[in-house]
């Protein structure tokens, strides 16, 4: 009577596929154990489960799938070869998920969990490494995935959850986000070595307005800034060439090709000048930034108090200056 009713509900097995996923995920190991064994009785003192419970759980299951995976002698069972094959998928199931919690678990190990950390490009040569430097002093056992992109971009990643923190420019203020200003760099006028203007120390940026400038690509943070700044100076720059790189940017500035507003560089850039721009607040401010109640990990939360704590001394404290340059601090109050 039992296989009887057992045949007729495989008359109406469930058809689609995502409910019976949802459904039989947790038999999955349940089903392996009884498998491995061959005897619910040993299976169910194996797991802790009740082995009634066991018993009504493969029989909703093969009642579910519409397929006998089990040959039923007295207390023993064995596969049949449906079950042969749907055990072979399962332990690989069971198995990646296995390896899943392994590595979400080790991510997330106060003393050697992961940070997904993302910041601009011009952090990366001497500011990020230097972060991380320090942090590691205390947590030497935390890793790193590293990205390095511009503003927009790195807020994307943060929002599909492929970073737990980013440094970025401007400062963003937008829904989801929390994002706190960690510090700001002073931008530099720079012009070629031979330039008209390259025996000077500093400038007013709208004595600039008849020259032609060399930026970064739309969407950049830095871009937004520089157009700002010169929409404010009363001028709309004339842009000879877009970038996605600061330094290379200088590298065009040094072969004559336009002047450019920028931040300081960490190491020294030949044929180059670099002036200060005076009668605006010509700066960069810098952030970190996450996802609004997204819970972190140990790491990811000693990390971002490591952050917060270095308001105001994020950055380095020198900056290089080309001859001719004004002396000034790249950190601002």
């Amino acid at each position: 009577m039992e296989h009887e009713q057992r045949s007729e509900g495989r008359l109406s097995p469930l058809s689609d596929t995502e409910d019976i996923v949802t459904l039989l995920a947790p038999r999955l190991a349940h089903f392996a154990g009884v498998a491995r064994t061959e005897h619910v009785t040993r299976a169910a003192q194996e797991m802790n489960v009740p082995q009634s419970t066991l018993s009504r759980a493969m029989v909703r299951l093969e009642r579910d799938l519409g397929v006998d995976l089990f040959a039923r002698h007295g207390r023993t069972v064995s596969l049949t070869p449906a079950g042969r094959t749907f055990l072979s998928s399962v332990e690989r199931a069971l198995g990646e998920v296995e390896k899943a919690v392994e590595s979400v678990r080790a991510d997330a190990d106060p003393e050697s969990g992961k940070v997904a950390f993302g910041f601009l490009h011009t952090m990366g040569t001497e500011t990020v490494p230097g972060l991380i430097r320090a942090f590691r002093a205390e947590h030497p056992r935390i890793r790193f995935s590293l990205v390095q992109n511009y503003g927009e971009a790195m807020l994307e990643r943060l929002r599909a959850g492929e970073l737990d923190l980013c440094l970025t420019s401007p400062v963003p203020d937008a829904p989801g986000l929390v994002a706190r200003r960690l510090d700001e760099q002073r931008l530099r006028l720079v012009v070629p070595d031979h330039h008209r203007l390259a025996t000077r120390k500093r400038i007013r940026l709208e004595e600039a307005a008849e020259e032609t400038f060399v930026t970064l690509e739309p969407g950049y943070g830095l871009r937004r800034i520089c157009d700002d700044l010169c929409a404010e100076a009363g001028f709309t720059p004339r842009i000879a060439f877009e970038g996605e790189e600061a330094e290379t940017l200088r590298g065009f500035v040094a072969a004559g090709l336009g002047v450019a507003l920028l931040p300081p560089p960490t190491v020294p850039r030949p044929g180059v000048v670099e002036l200060a721009v005076t009668g605006q607040r010509a700066v960069r401010e810098i952030g970190v930034a996450w996802l609004d109640g997204h819970p972190d990990t140990p790491p990811v939360a000693a990390f971002k108090k490591f952050l917060l704590s270095r308001r105001g001394r994020l950055l380095p404290e020198h900056t290089y200056s080309s001859p001719g340059a004004a002396q000034s601090s790249p950190c601002g109050a």
